[in-house]
């Protein structure tokens, strides 16, 4: 669990870093929306299951590994020129939904285990919710800093993907045990995000047109 923890925080941390030097904010502004993004879903879930303060002022390692990875990543970009011309425009759009994929996954089951580990299992709607929560909240907070729309609300069935993650496994962890579950899930997540990448899948919408 601690592998998954610090392969999501870094994952999400990379991707608030690298909207961050697209926006062009500065080195802590860098910093503050990478390590947002790593953390902010997580501390939405302690907060709404009543772990005060969230674990992540408590036990800061995943802070501070969002921070260090945005410090890495500013670092890279900053005396690579390379490295930033790769990243911007199409082949930045690609890293930034692909480590927020990772994230998503891992952060959607991680969010399921608190539930759980709150005596809260039997309370589907509950455990789903949190799974969804904690993996949608920290990428909704960078948008939000960044001043884009959320891609919770208009991009490749991103929640979508967290909650049927969440659900599966919710669902699953009495049957198969809790190792299995979480890998099930999190490949659910990474498949559905990644199909929906490709195939520019989003839900319905209605458009205006004058």
């Amino acid at each position: 669990m601690f592998f998954l923890n610090v392969i999501g925080t870094a994952a999400f941390s990379i991707s608030g870093a690298l909207t961050a030097i697209r926006k062009e904010l500065d080195f802590l502004g860098v910093i503050i929306l990478g390590t947002i993004t790593a953390v902010g879903g997580g501390i939405m879930r302690d907060i709404l299951v009543g772990k005060l303060p969230p674990d992540a002022f408590v036990d800061p390692i995943y802070a501070a590994i969002g921070c260090l990875t945005a410090m890495g990543v500013f670092f890279y970009v900053y005396f690579h020129l390379r490295g930033y011309r790769k990243i911007w425009g199409i082949g930045f759009q690609k890293i930034v939904l692909y480590a927020d994929t990772i994230g998503l996954a891992v952060f959607s089951v991680l969010g399921v285990q608190v539930g759980f580990d709150v005596g809260e299992g039997s309370n589907c709607f509950l455990t789903v919710f949190l799974g969804t929560i904690t993996g949608v909240g920290g990428g909704l907070l960078r948008d939000i800093l960044a001043g884009d729309k959320p891609y919770i609300l208009c991009k490749h069935v991103y929640a979508c993907a967290s909650m049927a993650g969440a659900l599966t496994c919710t669902l699953l962890w009495n049957i198969i045990g809790k190792e299995t579950s979480i890998i099930i899930s999190v490949v659910i997540v990474i498949l559905i995000r990644l199909l929906a990448i490709h195939y520019k899948w989003n839900l319905p919408r209605i458009k205006n047109e004058y």
